[in-house]
Order: C-alpha cells, then structure tokens, then sequence
C-alpha cells in the first residue's frame, strides 16, 4: 500500500503543470545544466573538486562584469546623443533667392534739419577741442535733397520740442591722451560708462551716432508691413534690372527704409512669382543691375564709405545686413555666383533648435519667418523697453505704445543701452540663452570676382546711353555707377543634415556583439536569465509564506507562560471543588470508596465538571511535591 502511493504522488508530481523547486540550490542547478549560456555548466558539474568550481565561478563573475561594463560604455555613448552630420548633393530646378540692395545713404529729414544742422555745429567745435582744428566746410555742408518718402511721415514731428545735449562731449584718456571716447552717467551720476577708441575716426562717428539716434527718435516708426511696392523710388537707385536675360519682374518687390543704410529694396522678398524661377545656370541667366552710387547726398560723419550694400536670403526673411551684407563699389562689375546650401539640425536631446519659433519666450517685432538674428534683435529691443524705459532706434518698436530712447526723455538711456549692447556684442546677453537656431536653414556660399566698369574706351557710349534712357548726368571725372550680377553657378545645391551618432539599433546590435563575445548566447539566454530571476522570486515568496505560517502555529501551540502564582491558585481551586465532590460521592456511594488511587497509592481528587481526573496544567510547575507527567483521562470508576 505504501508503494503505491508513493507511485501515485509522483505520478501528480510528473502531471503538474507548474512545478517549483523544492530549494534554491535545485533550482540552480537546473539552471546551470539547462541554460544556453556558454560556461554554466561548470559550475556544478565539478562539485568533487572545488578549487575547479571557485576557479569556473570567478571566471564566470569577472565575465559577467566585463560584460556589463562595456553595457556601461554602450549607454553611455547613447545616451550622450552624438550628431553626424551627413552631406548630400542634390539637382533639380529652385526658386532664385531674395536679392536685397541698400544705398548707404541715410537721408535727412526736413522735420529734424534744423537739430541736424545744430548737430554739426556741435561737431565742429568737439573736433577743435579734441584735435585742435576743424573739419573742412564742405564736409559738413548742408545738403538740399532730403527723402520725400520719410517727409511724409514728418508731420508728426516737433522739433523744437528738442535740445541736443551739448555737455555729452568727445573726451581723451590715456596716460598720453592717445585714446578718445566718451562718458555716460546714470541719472545719480554715481556710475559712468566709458566708451574708449584707439582711432579717433571710430570714436568720432559713434560719438555722431549716439546724438542722430537721439534726433531721429522723433521721427515715427516705420512699420515694413506698410512698405511701398516697386518701382516706387527704385529709378534713384536702379538704372537697369534685368533677370534671366529679360527685364526684371515688378510684382514681388519690396521697398523699405533702413535706419543705417537708407533706403533698400528687395527683388523676389516672397519667392510667390514663378517668373523668378531658375532654371538654367550661369551669369546670363541671373540678376545683372546697372546701379546708381550717389555720394552727395550722404551723411559724412554716419557714412563713411560709398558704395552699394546688397544681401542674398532666403524668402520672406528680414535682411539684417549688418551682419551678412556684402558691398558693391563704385567703377567696379561684381560677379557674384552663388551654391545653395539646406541645413537641417535635429531637435529634442540631440540639438537646442526650433522648427517655427513658436517655442522661443521671444515675440519677434519683425514680420517675416523665424530667424535667429531676428530673435536676438526682438529680444535685445524688448530687454532695452524693460530695463531702459524705450527703444533702441535701429531696431523695430514691439508695440505702438513704446518709444525711442533720447536724453530729452531719457536722461540715462545711454548709459543703460552701452551696458547692454556691450553684453549683447560680446554674446553674453541673456538673449543668447532663450535665442535658438532654426530647425532649417538655408545659406548661400558667394564666390565673387570683380572688374573695373566701365572700361576707358567703353565708358563714354555708356554714359550717352544712360543719359538718352535715364538722364544720366555724364561726368567722366566721377565714379557713380557700379554693375553687379548675381547668378547661381549650377543648379546643384548640398543638403547638410543631422543624423544620430548613435542610434537605438546600433546600441542594441553592438549589445549583442558583446553578449555574445563573453558568453556566446542570444536573446533567447536573455529570457532564460529572466525566468531564472522569477523563479527565484517565486520561490523566496514561498519560503517566506511558509516562515510566516510556521511561526503562527508555533505561536498557537505554545501559549505564552503564566506566573507560578497564579497556576498554583488556580490548581487549588480545581483540587478544592474536587475533594468537595469526592466527599459528597462518598455519602451517596459509600461502597465505592472515597476516592480513586493513583499510581503511588495515593487518592486523587477529581472534578465536578468531569469524570476525569484534574491534571497539573502546564508541565513546568510542581504544585505540593507533585508534578505532571502526560495529558491523559481516566475513569474514576463511579457508577452513574
């Protein structure tokens, strides 16, 4: 009977479906002689001899560290999210770019002639201070000829509501006064700022600048939403415009002016006119301009070169041609060929870019798409309303309700912007921080090439035709005009993309390559490793239940201990109302005897509530010289 049962529990056992082992070292090793991974076995089937086991385990530890120490390499090249940056050519027809020309000339403005008149008054004298001579009378001679198109935004100007500041003048430091500058006060006058030149001509022009941006505050701003279309006065700029070998399209031009190089204009500013389409390379097939370079009418002290300020971007940009214009001199032909190339940068953990700006904390004061010079003038001029009180002249105003900064208004803005722009100039203004480049770009690398234009012989029949077509005033003793041509040199462009350095499957191929190196397995020794580490999770939760089970009923077989006082009492009481019974079943059966003997002869007392005798309770308490032995019931013999 007991071998078959036996048979039958280890049938059940064979039938289960989940089988747990019965300790951890079964467990382990049907782990070690089952598993795909190189090396287990090692460590078990040499049981007899151990220095073998020691050997096998530590060789299995140091490759198992080994393993998770190129792990570590793995990730940590992962996660530092490196960048390749892929170059592609590619072909095919585009759009020709925005093509923006300026003319280096700031006109004056008959509403502020008067304070500009005084400016160079001012100017003279600070120069015979400084320098001890003064500057020739024709230098500072005033011209006539003023922008008809910024009069008429004059009518809103008082300028006699307007003092120049004579006391902000040209000063000289230095132990031998070889530097020139100028100071600039908060309003306590407790701190100054100190604008230092080695060359007196750079200080003598920003000194000029400083006081004309205090004159033309009072001239309203100029929003570009509301510029006038060509050919409105292109014809004093322009002689010719011709495009891809005809004349040049007059829809999709802009005309705007600029606080530093005057009045400018964009061909082709949104890319909307298929006429601009490019379609072959080469100079026939771009942009030639016959351009007119008047130096009359110029500031001489704002600017101080001659020429033609021209800029290629991209559509729908706000040309900043401060920072990426190029010039074009008089008497000269400029060839410009151009190669396009498209940037894309990646976003999130492995770039700081944006895609439209709409996730920069900086509102752009320019109407046109997101850039990151247009960011950094939008957040400069908005830091300079915050911390200054008014805005910077040559930037846009965010909003109609702020001004332009003079010292009529603003005693210390001065000081305040020369603080700030210092930041801004040396990249270390906050704007920097909150500024991002875009997620795309487009550049154009230039190529240029030049010639003097026209030539000695040729000059002369040219300057006939300009002056028949365009009443050209003809002087061979100036040079007033310049040409320039602007075309793509193939249509080709390069494409620079961003890519991941260090890609997910790359991580996880070269993770395999290590696993497999130190311990020749796959995925699926992976999943084997996992089942291992449930089964001994289950299997400690087990043992734990049992621990815990076991306590309990050892707890409950095993009552707490009881003072020998109180068992003693207790006893007595029992062996009281058992010598009471005894004495009244004596008188009831005297026959029967009075009591019951126990082993040694001795009568034993029995209960009322029983017919058995009263044991001790507990077995490690001796009550009167006797001493319980076992828990057992006898029959007291008692007839009922």
């Amino acid at each position: 009977m007991e071998q078959e049962k036996v048979e039958k529990q280890k049938e059940e056992r064979e039938e289960a479906l989940i089988e747990f082992y019965s300790s951890f070292k079964d467990l382990f090793e049907f782990f070690c002689l089952n598993t795909t991974i190189h090396g287990t076995v090692r460590l078990v089937c040499s049981t007899r001899n151990k220095m073998k086991t020691a050997f096998w385990a530590l060789l299995f530890l140091a490759s198992f560290a080994m393993l998770y120490w190129q792990f570590a390499l793995i990730f940590n090249e992962y996660w530092s999210y490196p960048v390749i940056m892929t170059i592609s050519v590619h072909s095919e027809p585009k759009m020709f770019p925005a093509i923006t020309i300026c003319n280096l000339n700031p006109y004056r403005v008959n509403a502020v002639r008067k304070n500009m008149a005084e400016l160079d008054n001012i100017t003279q004298k600070t120069f015979r201070e400084v320098y001890g001579f003064d500057i020739p009378q024709s230098v500072l001679e005033d011209n006539l000829k003023s922008d008809d198109w910024l009069n008429n935004k004059s009518s809103k100007v008082h300028p006699s509501r307007f003092h120049l500041n004579e006391s902000f003048g040209l000063l000289k430091f230095g132990r031998n006064r070889e530097k020139v500058g100028f100071l600039l006060c908060n309003r306590t006058g407790g701190e100054c700022y100190r604008k230092v030149y080695l060359s007196g001509v750079d200080a003598l022009r920003e000194w000029y600048r400083f006081h004309y941006m205090n004159i033309m505050s009072q001239v309203p701003p100029i929003n570009f939403s509301h510029n006038e279309r060509c050919p409105g006065g292109i014809q004093d700029l322009v002689y010719s415009c011709r495009y891809n070998q005809q004349s040049c399209p007059p829809s999709d031009c802009r005309h705007f002016h600029h606080a530093i190089y005057g009045s400018c204009f964009t061909f082709n500013s949104n890319g909307t006119d298929t006429k601009w389409q490019a379609s072959k390379p080469g100079i026939l097939y771009g942009l030639s301009l016959i351009l007119k370079v008047e130096q009359k009418d110029h500031i001489p002290l704002l600017s101080t070169k001659a020429g033609v300020k021209v800029m290629i971007h991209k559509h729908n940009q706000s040309p900043f041609l401060e920072h990426e214009g190029f010039d074009i001199r008089p008497g000269i032909e400029s060839t410009i060929g151009m190669k396009q190339v498209e940037v894309t940068r990646l976003d999130g953990n492995y770039g700081d870019c944006t895609k439209d700006g709409k996730d920069v904390n900086v509102t752009l004061i320019y109407e046109s798409n997101y850039t990151l010079q247009a960011c950094l003038h939008s957040c400069f001029q908005q830091l300079m309303i915050k911390h200054c009180g008014c805005g910077y002249y040559y930037y846009p105003l965010p909003d109609p309700g702020a001004k332009y900064c003079n010292y009529n208004d603003h005693p210390a803005w001065g000081h305040c912007f020369y603080l700030q722009y210092d930041q801004f100039a040396n990249h270390k203004h906050s704007c920097f921080q909150k500024c991002r480049k875009p997620c795309q770009e487009t550049w154009y690398r230039l190529s240029a090439g030049y010639a003097n234009w026209p030539s000695t012989k040729s000059e002369r029949w040219i300057h006939k035709v300009l002056k028949e077509q365009y009443n050209y005033s003809v002087n061979t003793e100036r040079k007033d005009i310049a040409k320039v041509n602007i075309f793509y040199e193939h249509l080709d462009y390069y494409s620079l993309d961003e890519t991941s350095g260090y890609s997910a499957t790359l991580a996880m191929s070269n993770m395999g390559s290590q696993w497999s190196l130190w311990f020749g397995s796959s995925v699926l020794s992976v999943v084997e490793m996992l089942e291992f580490l449930v089964d001994i999770i289950i299997l400690s939760l087990i043992f734990c239940y049992r621990w815990i089970t076991a306590k309990k009923i050892n707890v409950m077989n095993h009552p707490p201990a009881i003072s020998s006082v109180t068992l003693t009492l207790e006893k007595y009481r029992y062996l009281e109302e058992g010598l009471a019974a005894s004495q009244n079943m004596t008188k009831l059966y005297p026959s029967e005897g009075d009591a019951s003997l126990d082993k040694k002869g001795i009568s034993t007392p029995f209960s009322k509530y029983s017919g058995c005798h009263v044991p001790e309770l507990y077995t490690g308490v001796v009550l009167n010289g006797y001493k319980y032995q076992e828990d057992h019931c006898t029959e007291t013999g008692l007839n009922r």
